[in-house]
């Protein structure tokens, strides 16, 4: 087996490694200061794109996790990224909250409902049937589709919430067009994450708490990969994948460390 280069850049999930349910993991303070004292080049990813980085600035700061602006990553961002490479200054109908429309402006883009160049699907907790039924007449009348992560629920106090995963399957049955996935596992969202801090998967490392996500697209990214036990997988589940991370570790604790 080929030895891998010392790692020198960094990827990390936020959900389930740094924080969970709204409060902090133990050690992820530590592991946060200890990637600012390094310098070494990191983003904090989320597949959510509901909230811009300031936002998410700013949830973390509130819980004692000082993460600049410029070093976060959401799947908004990388559908920007993504769509003023293809199609510069391009037009869009968006289904989404602040995070994606905010994205979307800074590259230049145009909101409009009128013959736009896509349909963008991103997060939000105001799914409109009167929205959904304009993205529909739109897809099906020959804009092209894109979502930005393939979630199908996400979490709330009172339970599971029907995510964009699952709206995108309801858009897709009454049209016959898939989306494109910007998110992870698409391991375009870590290639734009790497490019963007102007780091090398060869020397970078994703660390995660889902198998079928982080894991999964930190290896078809070519990164080093470690699991964390601290979200929604368990020890037990790393058996039922036909693909093994390159560490398992119960925290981010464990991976101060090695920084």
């Amino acid at each position: 087996m080929t030895e891998r280069k010392p790692i020198e850049s960094w990827l990390t999930d936020m959900d389930g490694v740094l924080m969970r349910e709204g409060v902090p993991v133990p050690g992820a303070d530590a592991f946060v200061k200890r990637l600012r004292e390094s310098e070494r080049p990191f983003l904090v990813l989320t597949n959510n794109s509901i909230y811009t980085a300031r936002d998410l600035h700013a949830r973390l700061n509130r819980i004692g996790l000082d993460v600049p602006v410029e070093n976060i990553w959401t799947s908004a961002l990388a559908t920007a990224d993504f769509l003023d490479k293809q199609h510069p200054g391009g037009t869009a109908y968006v289904i989404g909250e602040a995070g994606m429309t905010t994205a979307l402006h800074d590259v230049g883009y145009v909101m409009t409902d009128a013959e736009p160049d896509f349909v963008v699907l991103g997060e939000t907790r105001t799914y409109s049937f009167e929205a959904l039924t304009k993205a529909i007449r739109l897809i099906s009348g020959g804009a092209r589709f894109i979502a930005t992560n393939p979630d199908n629920t996400g979490p709330s106090n009172e339970g599971p919430l029907p995510a964009t995963g699952s709206v995108a399957a309801l858009i897709t049955k009454a049209t016959g067009r898939e989306p494109y996935f910007i998110g992870k596992p698409n391991p375009l969202m870590m290639r734009s994450a790497l490019n963007t801090i102007g780091a090398h998967s060869e020397s970078s490392a994703m660390i995660g708490d889902r198998m079928d996500t982080d894991v999964l697209a930190g290896l078809e990214a070519g990164m080093e990969t470690f699991l964390v036990l601290t979200g929604l997988t368990t020890r037990d589940d790393v058996d039922r994948y036909p693909f093994r991370p390159t560490h398992v570790k119960e925290s981010i604790a464990d991976i101060v460390e090695l920084i």
